[in-house]
């Protein structure tokens, strides 16, 4: 396992702050690859910060017990949660967003995943939703500890990408609109073929898998 823990930077933080600044506008962003110049994922931060859509409200179908969010962003699916009745707490390293989930009236934390987390060990699902599997950079690591985080049985839920293909680690940089840039950080692009052989090599189960309004998922248990 990488030393994820010591890594400073995280996703759009470090030189101009692009992701909080892309928070108090509802703006968006572009992840960078050097190695790739002129390729880039544009990522809608103003979706993220509006209200969760049905494909989202969906995910919680089937949850028996509490939720974790990791990387919860501003926080809908935090606020899907407790309108369903569903205990939730969101994690992510932005001050930011975590603010902002806390103002909507969700429960969030700052820290970074790879730190213990409240009720390690008894979470019923955990959530890695818009391209969160990239954290760290190191897909089997991060499934590694959500299979500490969620109870024996429980469900890891992740947003794929949408080329089962994809299995790609790099360094890359958030740019927002006028060109504010991160610092770089560790990211990966995982398709629904390498979350398969990540999710085996963390100890958990791939049990359905389905793709909805352009969006594709997969439905892990530990």
């Amino acid at each position: 396992m990488s030393d994820i823990t010591q890594t400073a930077v995280t996703f759009g933080t470090g030189g101009d702050e692009p992701y909080a600044r892309a928070l108090r506008s509802d703006g968006r962003l572009r992840l960078t690859d050097p190695d790739r110049p002129g390729v880039a994922i544009t990522m809608d931060v103003g979706r993220w910060s509006a209200a969760a859509d049905r494909v989202d409200r969906s995910l919680l179908d089937d949850v028996d017990g509490p939720v974790i969010d990791i990387g919860c962003g501003p926080g809908r699916m935090l606020v899907a949660a407790r309108t369903l009745g569903i205990p939730a707490l969101g994690v992510d390293v932005s001050a930011e967003a975590v603010a902002i989930a806390q103002r909507s009236g969700g429960r969030a934390i700052q820290g970074s995943v790879f730190d213990p987390v409240p009720d390690e060990g008894r979470w019923d699902t955990a959530l890695v939703l818009d391209g969160n599997i990239g954290i760290g950079g190191d897909p089997a690591a991060l499934l590694a500890r959500c299979r500490d985080i969620v109870r024996a049985g429980g469900r890891v839920v992740v947003e794929t990408h949408t080329d089962p293909t994809a299995d790609r680690t790099y360094r890359a940089r958030v740019v927002d609109t006028d060109g504010h840039e991160s610092a770089e950080f560790p990211w990966a692009e995982v398709g629904l073929d390498a979350l398969h052989r990540h999710a085996a090599d963390a100890g958990l189960v791939a049990r359905q898998s389905w793709t909805v309004a352009g969006r594709s998922f997969c439905e892990l248990v530990a």
